[in-house]
């Protein structure tokens, strides 16, 4: 993360002289950190189903700093397009929640409150599992640009009822999950949906097979979305997309949850969040599904990709960095919310004795009472954590959309897809003025 760390301040640097601002400033200067004076009212602006129950377990206990929540759709969905046009405009909220893919873009266009002045952040640090703590200080010193909520170690949701009627064995690699797709397909059902829309699972799955879309040697970026391992996940899905084998329906639709609720669509390889997404989306199905391990490209290995992960970042601006950092710490840190935002969304704590909460050792219902969460707690030590996010994932995933929309339209392929997105990224980093290697 050290690399990541010195191309970001060379991108804020050159971004803050050309406008004129104070680049050492901007790069490494934290916010004070110091308690306003009178009660205080903090913007918290997120996605996450039942939020507003959390806060309010936060609320009641804290008459002087009060938390007013503000929901919206997913970052990509538009929540972020929103967050940089309040931070242009000079009125963003105080708190926002960014996920981790996402976060080296506002860090970019220097929209965060660096943290590290307030004493109790920096106390945090060991409570996070290593690899998230890198994700919110780019390994800077004395930097931290958000508090780690929770993680996305990806796993095999799956119809267990359809899978034993039809006698398909639950596949444990990529080749088996290929042969599934066949009978699945002859017993009139997709064996997944493709997002065609949402490109971060498409990075969960790349990043599992070992592909590297960004790195750099401490002063220019390297950007590679075709090295052996992302072309073959996307060769792999090509397939099962050329010969119908799943479905293609926008992701977080009515359309892609009745495929799910009504048994048209069999599995979802997905983060442990995704869990809630199922419950909450094919309510009919209740004690039909479980949970196994992602499939592996090697018969017999233990790898797991990551499929999203978020943070709670403040904006800059705010005028109130020591009341939202004590918010923010409760949120992702005491047990009380943490439990609760794993009932209301199954949240998995980006903290390192979050996967001993009670709730998380219990069987879930919705499941068949099978105990999901060891699945996860065991495929969250199977990531790898050199994966680096690039600068500008908000355009690249938009120009990557655009290609797969197109890919199931019939029109191109995804290893096309990729190498526009890589283009398109390259020239999107040098009108930025960041450096890249050619």
């Amino acid at each position: 993360m050290r690399s990541l760390s010195i191309a970001l301040a060379s991108a804020l640097a050159l971004t803050a002289c050309s406008s004129g601002g104070d680049a050492e400033e901007t790069t490494t200067g934290a916010a004070a950190c110091a308690p306003s004076s009178g009660p205080v009212t903090l913007t918290y602006t997120t996605w996450i189903p039942g939020i507003e129950n959390v806060v309010k377990l936060w609320n009641d206990k804290n008459p002087n700093i009060q938390v007013k929540v503000q929901t919206g759709p997913n970052g990509n969905g538009g929540t972020y397009a929103n967050f940089f046009n309040q931070l242009k405009a000079g009125n963003a909220p105080d708190l926002g929640h960014i996920e981790y893919d996402a976060l080296p873009s506002f860090r970019v266009q220097d929209g965060l409150t660096n943290l590290a002045d307030c004493a109790e952040v920096t106390a945090a640090k060991d409570q996070f599992v290593d690899w998230t703590w890198g994700q919110v200080s780019f390994g800077e010193q004395n930097a931290v640009y958000g508090i780690p909520q929770d993680t996305g170690p990806m796993g095999l949701f799956y119809r267990k009822d359809l899978f034993e009627k039809n006698n398909i064995p639950v596949p444990t690699t990529w080749e088996e999950y290929a042969a599934a797709a066949e009978k699945v397909k002859a017993a009139g059902g997709y064996i997944t949906n493709f997002s065609q829309s949402d490109i971060s699972q498409f990075a969960g799955l790349s990043w599992q097979a070992g592909g590297r879309w960004f790195a750099n040697d401490g002063t220019k970026w390297t950007v590679n979305f075709s090295d052996e391992a992302t072309t073959k996940v996307a060769n792999y899905w090509q397939d099962l997309i050329t010969k119908k084998l799943v479905s293609a329906v926008p992701p977080w639709t009515t359309e892609w949850d009745n495929a799910y609720n009504t048994g048209q669509a069999w599995t979802w390889v997905s983060a442990v969040w995704g869990a809630n997404s199922i419950k909450s989306g094919a309510p009919d199905t209740s004690g039909k599904w479980a949970v196994a391990p992602m499939p592996q490209w090697t018969a017999g290995g233990t790898v797991a990709g990551n499929w999203g992960g978020s943070s709670t970042a403040v904006f800059k601006g705010s005028k109130h960095p020591y009341e939202a950092a004590k918010f923010v710490l409760w949120l992702n840190t005491s047990e009380e919310a943490l439990t609760a935002l794993n009932k209301e969304a199954q949240l998995y704590p980006a903290t390192k004795t979050g996967a001993k909460l009670p709730a998380l050792s219990e069987g879930v219902e919705f499941y068949g009472g099978q105990k999901i969460y060891d699945v996860f707690a065991t495929a969250s030590t199977q990531v790898s954590p050199d994966f680096v996010w690039g600068p500008t994932m908000t355009d690249t995933y938009a120009t990557a959309s655009d290609g797969f929309k197109a890919v199931v339209s019939g029109t191109g392929t995804l290893a096309d897809a990729l190498k526009t997105a890589q283009t398109k990224t390259v020239a999107t980093l040098k009108s930025q003025s960041i450096p890249v290697a050619e």
